[in-house]
């Protein structure tokens, strides 16, 4: 059994229930985030561009908009669903990564940043689920579930 099994493993036995609660939570949040995205790309490419972090270009940022808000769409509602949640939060991650350290840093790092603080907290949940897995309430649990009554 590898190390990354034995956490699955771990996680898959100590997930409280009402940890899904909080993990439907967080998947619509995601979900609403990137639908704002999506919404409203150009708004996200004037701060890329802004920030000048990588020396982005116009198309470099709207590529990279658009594919983080498909992210956060898709990655939502798996989250929700609890349908791959370890992959779909994993996929996350990243996203949330550069959303601390870069997206914020423009706006600085104070403790009056509810944006920041959002998305520490946000990331600090993704890190937990990727752990943890889905639980009893998702799609995971009821095909591991069918899996093991085929078997």
């Amino acid at each position: 059994m590898t190390v990354i099994q034995k956490i699955e493993h771990w996680g898959d036995l100590h997930h409280a229930k009402w940890l899904d609660a909080v993990r439907i939570m967080l998947g619509v949040l995601i979900f609403g985030k990137g639908i704002a995205i999506v919404g409203n790309t150009a708004s996200l490419q004037d701060l890329l561009l802004q920030n000048n972090v990588y020396s982005f270009s116009g198309m470099m940022a709207s590529l990279l908009v658009h594919i983080v808000g498909f992210a956060h769409l898709v990655g939502g509602l798996f989250i929700v669903l609890g349908l791959l949640t370890r992959f779909a939060v994993v996929i996350q991650i990243p996203i949330l990564l550069g959303a601390v350290f870069f997206v914020n840093l423009s706006r600085g790092f104070s403790f009056l940043n509810s944006e920041l603080w959002l998305s520490i907290i946000v990331l600090m949940l993704l890190i937990l689920f990727w752990v943890i897995g889905s639980g009893p309430f998702s799609v995971d649990y009821q095909m591991k579930k069918k899996h093991r009554s085929l078997d």
